[in-house]
């Protein structure tokens, strides 16, 4: 009980961080999509970076499948840690960092599956047929 306990609240924490994500990008999306013109990329790409991040925290808080969702999300944080890699400015290097260990609880997630507090749609041990 204590480990899917565990698992659920974890999720939901890590969710939370995605769905507030979101909720930042449409409140004031200029912060989100000056960094993307810092690396010539499109603006609008922060609109797609909202709806997976409403959507992939959604999932994770139902446990719609996990394993997939929680490897997306680390892939995710991997390629986004590299938009705050701005050594003189401290506050974005801590950002560059979280980004990191963000993805590497995704990747335990991702390991570990959702526990028992989920809804079991598509969510099969990666390298299973």
């Amino acid at each position: 009980m204590f480990e899917n306990l565990t698992s659920f609240f974890g999720r939901c924490l890590i969710a939370v961080l995605f769905l507030a994500g979101a909720v930042q990008k449409a409140v004031d999306p200029g912060a989100a999509q000056a960094l993307l013109t810092g690396w010539n990329l499109p603006e609008t790409l922060v609109w797609l970076a909202l709806i997976y991040n409403a959507l992939a925290g959604v999932a994770l808080i139902l446990g719609m499948a996990v394993r997939p969702v929680a490897l997306s999300l680390a892939a995710y944080c991997g390629l986004t840690a590299f938009f705050h890699l701005i050594p003189d400015d401290p506050w974005q290097m801590s950002i560059f960092v979280k980004n990191w260990a963000i993805g590497g609880g995704c990747l335990v997630l991702a390991a570990q599956g959702g526990g028992a507090f989920r809804l079991r749609f598509a969510d099969k041990p990666l390298g299973s047929g």
